[in-house]
């Protein structure tokens, strides 16, 4: 079964997710899954160098003070799922089509899963600038990518305009929050849904496409 995951890597709702569609897989492990990450820029307007976290902040909620509330529930959800979240940490805030463009090559190379995990956690535990091009080669080297073709690539527009019409296809198709699961090409559930609901779903889609189905 093909799972397709809209997701960006500045997303905390994305990561908590991604545990969240992992324990809902393991609770499945009759099932064949593919999971295949797709891009989706939460503000596309970010200038490709980034813009300073706190600057952004402020702009987009009016003060450093308004975000507190958000962030201490998405510790208690991160706390939940083994997520450490450290948005001290965080001083920039980036644009994220690079690293869309590296999560598509890794795809090939059988790390996809591998690469989005080390991306969300360099970002949102370490504290990392995941748009920089020399961070994504670091963390492409990680999984076993070649960071200097990587780099290489990255510096070329290769696949700039593919990760950009996926974007936009998922805006028109309605998407227009992340993250949302496409579960075998039916059905599709939007935000960070807890494993049991993904589960559900995931029966229903096996069961009406001739798949087995767990019980209990």
């Amino acid at each position: 079964m093909q799972i397709d995951v809209i997701s960006d890597t500045v997303c905390p709702w994305c990561y908590i997710g991604k545990r969240r569609l992992e324990r809902a897989l393991s609770l499945r492990p009759q099932i064949e899954f593919d999971v295949r990450w797709r891009p989706f820029q939460l503000d596309p307007s970010t200038p490709l160098e980034g813009v300073d976290r706190k600057t952004y902040i402020e702009q987009k909620f009016g003060s450093s003070d308004k975000i507190k509330p958000i962030h201490a529930a998405l510790l208690k959800a991160g706390e939940d799922e083994g997520i450490a979240f450290a948005f001290e940490k965080i001083t920039r805030t980036p644009n994220t089509l690079n690293a869309h463009r590296v999560i598509r090559w890794s795809h090939s190379l059988g790390v996809q899963n591998e690469l989005v995990e080390a991306l969300f956690k360099r970002y949102f535990i370490d504290g990392v600038d995941i748009g920089k091009t020399k961070m994504l080669a670091t963390i492409a080297n990680e999984v076993g990518m070649d960071p200097e073709l990587v780099e290489e690539l990255l510096d070329s527009d290769a696949d700039r305009e593919s990760v950009e019409r996926e974007d936009t296809m998922a805006r028109k198709i309605g998407i227009n929050g992340v993250p949302t699961f496409l579960i075998g090409g039916k059905v599709l559930v939007n935000g960070a849904q807890d494993a049991e609901h993904l589960v559900r779903v995931i029966d229903r889609v096996a069961a009406e496409t001739g798949g087995a189905v767990a019980t209990g």
